[in-house]
Formats: C-alpha cells, structure tokens, sequence
C-alpha cells in the first residue's frame, strides 16, 4: 500500500471514530469526566475528552438558552445548509441532543410532491416555522432552489431569478414578524468531501447516506461552487447575512457553531423553583395484578 492509500485509509477510519464518539456522546454525561484520571475510558484519547468537555458546556448553555426562548416566547429559525457531507446533520445533532422536541425541532423537508411544485415557492416552508417560545433547524432549506435544484435543472431561469428577488423579501417579513434568522454554511474542502463519501460507502451502517444525487453532486462539484457563490452574494444582507463555518474537521465544526450560536441571543439563566418529589399515594384497597406471560417481551440479552 502506497503512503497515499495509507493516509486515506486512516482519514476513513479517523471518520468512522467520529460516529463512535456520537454513541459516547450519548452515553457519558458531564461528570463523568470529572473524575480521576485512571477512572476514565482508556480509549477516550486526551484530544476526543477535551472535545467532549466543551461539547458537554456548550449543550449546557444550549438548555439555558432554551428556557429563555420558552420564558420570553421568542421564536428562532437557523438554516443549515452546506455541501452533502459537510457535518450539517452532525452538527444539528449536537444542538437537539439534550434538548425537548417540544421547543427545539428540525424540518427536514423532502422533494416536493406534485402538488407542492404548484404552490407558491415558499409556501411548503411557512407551515414549519415557529410558534412563540420555539426554536426550528431547516436542515436544507428554501436556498435549495439556489443550490441542488440549479445545478441538477431542477428549476428554470426565470424560477431561479424569482427566487433571488424574492429571498431577501421573504426574510425580511419574518424578520418583521418577529422570528429571528440564522443562517449558515458548512464549508467543505474538495478532497474532504471525497474522504467522507469513501467512507460512507465502506460502513454499511452509513451507505443509506447516498443517494444517487449525493453521487451527482460530487461529480458537479464546480457547477455547486459556482451555485454557492452566487448565492452568498445575492443574499448576504445586513438584515440576514450568511455565517460561514469551516467544516474540515467535523468536531472543531460543530464547537464553533454551536458557540456562535448560542452568541446571537441575549439569554439569560432563568431561574427556576427547587422541586420535590412527592410522596406517593397508597389505598389499601389496591392490588397489583401480574402481567400475563405471553404479553412479556422474550429476555434475549
């Protein structure tokens, strides 16, 4: 094996590990890292730890800022766009992770169907925006048309300038509505993307990942260039500007994010009343039958 191939090889594999410490990430809690060295998971490099700290920090604030967008009823709409396999999903796992989906959700919307593609280009997007005291991550968003549905030709020229006029318009109304806009982009390099996609196509647990578009995209991968462009400069407005996020290394991404994130809001600790348990109520006349048997789930593990 060439030192190429054996670089590649270990950038898969260092890929692979990243969704390993997604399952630690949900199983380890702050604590566990306050305790002694020798304590601690011996595969959890001193690197992967200092990630998880701050990762584990910033999902703290994430909670305060959610009860303050609760308490103050203030509505928040974050876009995440970015090339396939730019750590977009990564990313808007991290902030929904310790999160309630009662405040904080994702709209991921698929193609549109037939009747959709009649309607008013932005209409299929206003019926997920938030309420008071929500907060909601596009992941992909109303930009589609000045990305994948330019470049495949999934819209025509007229369509794509409509929608140029009309963006800037569209953001401004919920601006005055009283929602507040974030938008990013996830930036990739063209080498990265390649490793990412290796990478999915060798874990069987990711190839669902692909679609036959994701593949297009990469053969394209100018034409998005281009396409992204054009973009940020048609629709970078004082009102809504685009906030770029190196996305190289994925961790490093989604720390700067988040922190960003949580810097675009005036939240404050909210202050909340200690809570008992209470003591649980018994009759004597109750009796508590068994499940019958057959209802039992089989006890495998």
């Amino acid at each position: 094996m060439s030192h190429l191939e054996d670089e590649l090889v270990k950038r898969i594999h260092r890929d692979l590990q990243d969704d390993f410490d997604e399952e630690l990430e949900l199983e380890l809690e702050d604590r566990d890292f306050g305790m002694a060295a020798g304590d601690e998971p011996p595969e959890v490099s001193t690197q992967r730890k200092r990630y998880f700290r701050e990762l584990f920090r910033l999902q703290s604030e994430l909670v305060k800022l959610q009860d303050w967008v609760q308490l103050t009823g203030h509505k928040v709409v974050i876009l995440f766009e970015g090339r396939d396999a730019a750590g977009k999903g990564g990313v808007i796992k991290r902030i929904t992770q310790r999160l309630n989906p009662r405040v904080c959700r994702v709209a991921a919307l698929p193609a549109p169907n037939d009747r959709e593609r009649t309607q008013w280009y932005f209409q299929r997007y206003v019926s997920h925006l938030p309420a008071a005291g929500e907060i909601v991550l596009f992941d992909r968003s109303w930009y589609n048309r000045a990305g994948v549905e330019r470049v495949m030709g999934f819209c025509t020229d007229e369509q794509y300038e409509e929608f140029f006029r009309s963006a800037p318009e569209f953001e401004r109304m919920l601006q005055r509505s009283g929602i507040q806009l974030i938008k990013y982009w996830f930036s990739i390099s063209d080498d990265e993307q390649r490793v990412r996609f290796l990478g999915r196509i060798h874990d069987p647990l990711k190839q669902w990942k692909l679609s036959p578009m994701d593949l297009e995209s990469r053969r394209r991968w100018e034409a998005y260039t281009q396409a992204k462009e054009v973009m940020l400069e048609r629709t970078h407005t004082p009102e809504s500007p685009w906030w770029v996020v190196k996305a190289d290394d994925k961790k490093r991404a989604r720390l700067n994010c988040i922190s960003h994130l949580l810097s675009q809001m005036p939240y404050q600790d909210v202050p909340h009343a200690d809570i008992e348990l209470p003591a649980r109520e018994r009759r004597e006349d109750y009796i508590r039958h068994p499940v019958p048997d057959d209802l039992i789930v089989p006890e495998i593990y």
